[in-house]
């Protein structure tokens, strides 16, 4: 099928019609995996689930020492630059060895105690034994979805992406059948195996064009640059899912252990839309912004980004919202018709979110750190903060509806330090 021409001239279209189309197939499996997993694991389980997953993110940003944003960025700045690219690799490849060894040794021999953190048992220090083995293959992907990412090869991403998904999903039904609940946190334990796997028998040639693995030194030169980026992704990746945990916990503590299972079944739905937004930010919009400097420019490419993304969201959220009850049926076995009404405030959140998330891209391409730690924390207070509030009067919706304020709160504050932000560009420009 031929695709249209207004969407061949518009690069972000063409990114956008391709990942969409990787996504949905993608979400029909997701929803068929899920739906067998609901049926032979309980709520509890699933929740149990969702702190694998929450750990699995968080080690993905500490064994590589966050850099993942950094190689985009100069990935990106430098693809004709051999030279600093190969300071960038060898920059990264210290990094990542330092933060898989620093990690590895920490979870494996503290195994007992996040066993007991993250599952309240001692049963599945296994799990937490073969997650730390695995680290290696984590920092891994993370850097080389990086250089991908860095040179806008989305089709070779999005193959990649449905590839290594349709593997580790074929992965989680044969071990569900096997070991159910046991079976399931092994297959997300070996998902980045699959991941690299699938990434060097796609990819391997566009890797050797510009990392020399051979020229690889135990040298640093670029360690400055990109301890920016380690200290950003510890403040978004690393605390905004230990807030999920903390936030999880405390539904099941003030709650019930059932309704944690609710709203980590909510978090997975909306988070499988969201990927369709956090593909773009990587793979068209900080590589966009990051050759940006002046305020005209910026709001031009931003107001281009807006008018593409947020109608098509929109629509894709209403669709959401109106098929919601269709949606939980053939997503989720079981009564799962609570989450029914949480799904309001949650996509207007998500909504606010994006737009929100598409502005803050500045902060990383321009490696505005403390404007970045500034909002990432104001976020996840006001978040785990309003929770904590509104769950004592509301229930688990209460969750829903803080998620909606703090992005509106998130949002405005953005906005207003991106506009300092030019105003400071636009003096120092005057004074010279």
């Amino acid at each position: 099928m031929k695709i249209p021409k207004f969407i061949r001239q518009n690069l972000l279209l063409k990114m956008t019609s391709l990942n969409a189309a990787t996504i949905v197939i993608r979400l029909v499996v997701t929803f068929f995996v899920n739906r067998e997993i609901t049926d032979v694991i309980s709520k509890g389980g699933y929740a149990k689930i969702g702190n694998l997953r929450n750990l699995i993110a968080q080690l993905t940003s500490f064994t590589s020492l966050g850099v993942f944003n950094g190689v985009v960025k100069y990935v990106a700045e430098h693809k004709e630059n051999k030279e600093q690219l190969q300071k960038l690799f060898s920059t990264t490849f210290v990094f990542t060895t330092l933060g898989s060894i620093i990690t590895f040794v920490a979870l494996f021999f503290g195994a007992s105690f996040f066993s007991e953190y993250y599952f309240n048992s001692s049963d599945f220090v296994y799990i937490i034994k073969l997650t730390a083995i695995v680290i290696p293959f984590i920092s891994i992907q993370r850097v080389f979805s990086g250089v991908i990412n860095g040179l806008s090869e989305y089709k070779s991403f999005a193959k990649i992406e449905l590839v290594a998904y349709l593997v580790s999903a074929a992965l989680t039904i044969v071990f569900l059948f096997y070991k159910e609940l046991d079976g399931v946190l092994i297959s997300i334990a070996l998902a980045p195996v699959v991941q690299v796997l699938v990434m060097m028998f796609l990819v391997v040639k566009i890797l050797r064009e510009y990392v020399q693995f051979s020229q690889l030194k135990w040298q640093a030169p670029l360690a400055k640059s990109l301890f920016a980026f380690t200290i950003m992704s510890f403040f978004s990746t690393l605390l905004l899912n230990q807030v999920e945990i903390e936030i999880r916990n405390m539904i099941e503590n003030k709650i019930s252990e059932d309704e944690a299972g609710i709203w980590t079944g909510l978090m997975f739905i909306s988070k499988n839309y969201m990927v369709f937004s956090n593909a773009l930010l990587t793979l068209y919009v900080l590589p966009k912004f990051s050759g940006i400097y002046n305020k005209p420019d910026f709001m031009k490419e931003l107001g281009s980004i807006y008018k593409t993304l947020l109608p098509l969201f929109a629509v894709g959220m209403f669709l959401v919202y109106l098929f919601r009850d269709v949606a939980i049926d053939l997503v989720f076995k079981g009564d799962y018709s609570a989450m029914s009404p949480l799904f309001r405030w949650q996509l207007l959140g998500d909504f606010i979110r994006l737009a929100a998330i598409l502005l803050a891209s500045q902060f990383i391409a321009k490696k505005m750190v403390y404007n970045f730690i500034f909002t990432e924390v104001l976020s996840l207070a006001l978040f785990y903060g309003f929770a904590y509030y509104f769950v004592d009067i509301y229930g688990i919706e209460g969750v829903t509806i803080a998620h909606f304020l703090r992005y509106i709160i998130y949002f405005i504050v953005v906005f207003v330090l991106i506009l300092r932000y030019f105003k400071k560009q636009n003096k120092k420009a005057q004074l010279k």
